[in-house]
Formats: C-alpha cells, sequence, structure tokens
C-alpha cells in the first residue's frame, strides 16, 4: 500500500460492471486501485493495479476489502455498512454515494428484497446499467477523489 495520505481504491471486483471508468479515474488522479476477486481475472498491467485473488470462500473479498479498507468503492452493501464504520466513502455502481445515514435504510431496502425473493413474490436484480449510470458513477467517483485528495491536501 502506499503512502498513509494517498488514497486508494478497492473495488469487489467479481461483480462491478464499472471497472474500466474506476481504471480511467485511478490514472487521471495516480490513485492505486486493489482488484478483489474470487478467481483470477484480466485488470490493465498497471503498477498502480493490484490484482488479489482471495479464496472462494462466500464472503472473502469482503472480508479482504474491509480489513484493508480506508476509502473505497462497492456495490455490496453489506460490505459498505462495514467500509464505512471504517471511514470509507463508498459509491454503489450508479454513483450514489452510501453514508452513515442513508446506509442503514440501504441494508433494511435489502433485507426486505432478500426475504420478498425467498418467499417468491418477487425475482431479478436491479435493472442493467445504462449510459447514464455509468456517467453518473464516473462524476461521483470524480467528485469523491478530489474531496478525498482535498482532505489530505494532494488537490
Amino acid at each position: 500500500m502506499e503512502d498513509a495520505h494517498t488514497p486508494e481504491i478497492y473495488v469487489d471486483a467479481d461483480g462491478c460492471p464499472v471497472k474500466q471508468e474506476i481504471y480511467r479515474a485511478s490514472g487521471k488522479y495516480h490513485m492505486t486501485v486493489y482488484v478483489v476477486c474470487n478467481t483470477n481475472m484480466n485488470v490493465p498491467k498497471e503498477e498502480r493495479i493490484h490484482l488479489v485473488v482471495v479464496g472462494r470462500e462466500p464472503d472473502a473479498a469482503d472480508d479482504w476489502i474491509a480489513e484493508h479498507a480506508g476509502a473505497g468503492d462497492t456495490t455490496d452493501i453489506p460490505l459498505a455498512d462495514r467500509c464505512i464504520k471504517k471511514g470509507a466513502k463508498v459509491l454503489d455502481a450508479r454513483g450514489r454515494e452510501f453514508t452513515e445515514d442513508s446506509i442503514g435504510s440501504a441494508m433494511a431496502m435489502r433485507d426486505l428484497m432478500d426475504h420478498l425473493r425467498m418467499m417468491g413474490l418477487t425475482s431479478g436484480g436491479p435493472p442493467p446499467l445504462v449510459k447514464k449510470d455509468r456517467s453518473k458513477f464516473l462524476s461521483k467517483l470524480h467528485e469523491v477523489i478530489q474531496s478525498l485528495m482535498r482532505d489530505v491536501g494532494k488537490a
């Protein structure tokens, strides 16, 4: 890990649809990215991008990120909750920032939807990302990175 003052990005990569956007933003700001996944995947061959392959246990990637994260991004709500408690900035793939104030309702909605799926009352997940979602994510990612860098005097 780099200088303790340089923000890093942690990606729960197995299901992350915005990895390319993260790689581009990290290049612009010269940030280190940890791409954490259960199986090997292709990542850009750049010094600042690190592939971390963890075990296949159900929460292995979440556990690794929660242990190492200071400020990063994820779409996994329980992982977001764990990271926020450690002071991380967390975004979902549509550019919504989870905060201490919003994570409780996000967890409750996730639990409700899981319950409804188990009862057979609903199926499927969120709609696929569209160009507008990717744009919103990228805009919010830049905003969060700039804010973090200002906080550490790097901007």
